[in-house]
């Protein structure tokens, strides 16, 4: 068994190695490019969105509806007439890329202690790196994609984004299982 404390270096460097792996997935490659799109007549649709006044980092669903009522022929009529959907705003103004990225950071480092705690805990000094690439891996893999899936069965998110963000996944729980792998204590 290896103490959390004992694993700083590697948590904090797998965070940093993520976090620029991450920017230039999104940033230079162009595999995440097709995953917006604009929407036709925008300036009319945030027109009516200004309008309702919906509140920022709220779910909304449409057609708005009660388990009660789900079967109701007015209901039923509703989500055959569409559209159909989820919309989720963010507060208004210029995005906040600081904010949106210091967060992201800081899940980085949230993952890394969970991927030190669960491989500090299974295994002890001296365990050879294809031990530890397994463990630590396998544990960032799923903190990094496990609950991307939720999102296309829940929401609605295309399958192809999903996949994509799946792989993102992949490569990041490859370069933290990497990092805990070369930095753990021999």
């Amino acid at each position: 068994m290896v103490p959390i404390t004992a694993l700083w270096l590697p948590i904090l460097l797998s965070a940093v190695i993520v976090f620029v792996a991450s920017s230039i997935i999104h940033m230079v490659l162009p595999i995440h490019k097709s995953d917006y799109h604009r929407l036709p007549e925008e300036d009319k649709v945030l027109d009516a969105i200004r309008a309702a006044n919906l509140a920022p980092r709220q779910l909304y669903h449409f057609p708005y509806t009660t388990h009660k009522d789900m079967k109701s022929p007015e209901t039923v009529e509703k989500f055959k007439r569409g559209p159909v959907g989820m919309i989720t705003l963010i507060k208004s103004g210029p995005p906040a890329m600081g904010a949106f990225l210091g967060q992201w950071f800081a899940y980085c480092l949230l993952i890394g202690i969970f991927v030190a705690y669960l491989t500090g805990r299974t295994k002890g000094v001296g365990t050879p790196y294809l031990e530890i690439f397994r463990v630590a891996g396998t544990t960032a893999f799923l903190g990094y994609a496990g609950a991307v899936i939720q999102d296309s069965i829940w929401k609605g998110q295309s399958w192809v984004v999903t996949f994509k963000s799946i792989i993102d996944g992949l490569i990041y729980g490859m370069l933290t299982a990497g990092t805990f792998g070369w930095l753990w204590p021999k």
